[in-house]
């Protein structure tokens, strides 16, 4: 008895093997053909990575607001220029503080004439006035993409004008 069950068990056991092989190769060769193409799609993505980066260091090299301190030097602002720069590049004052990377306090002294733009300010303004509307333009869109956005804080409603609200739905 002992001989025919474990042949018995030896041929379940070769048959469910064999079973388990048919189910599982189609499975193998798809498992194989997914991971070739995920190979593929990431070595795109690499590439693509790092043309990107490529580009953006492009742009950011384009698009520099700087000056030769020669330049810096010659330079001449007056609270008049400043203004008449500002408005000749059709900026506000904010978005011009937003480029020189000040205030809009300080763009508005500026143009009082209460205080003078730094060194490396008046670089930027000299900067300004070399490039054009669309590219300041683009880069004020830049900044502002770059600026993380402030959430409005919610007040809480007063229980009063909520009670005044109700009792006038209720008329």
């Amino acid at each position: 008895m002992g001989k025919i069950e474990s042949m018995i068990k030896a041929e379940i056991q070769r048959l469910a093997r064999r079973e388990i092989r048919s189910t599982f190769r189609p499975l193998k060769r798809e498992v194989r053909s997914m991971r070739l193409k995920l190979s593929g799609l990431m070595k795109g993505f690499g590439t693509l990575n790092r043309i990107t980066k490529e580009q953006a260091q492009r742009a950011k090299e384009q698009f520099k607001l700087e000056a030769s301190p020669e330049e810096i030097k010659v330079a001449r602002f007056s609270p008049a220029r400043i203004r008449a720069l500002r408005i000749k590049k059709g900026l506000s004052q904010k978005e011009l503080g937003m480029l020189v990377g000040v205030s809009l306090g300080t763009v508005v002294l500026w143009e009082k004439g209460k205080i003078t733009p730094k060194a490396e300010r008046k670089g930027v303004l000299v900067a300004l006035r070399k490039i054009g509307k669309r590219d300041i333009q683009k880069i004020l869109k830049e900044k502002k993409e770059a600026m993380p956005k402030k959430e409005k804080a919610q007040r809480p409603k007063s229980k009063k004008k909520n009670v005044a609200r109700r009792k006038k739905a209720r008329r």
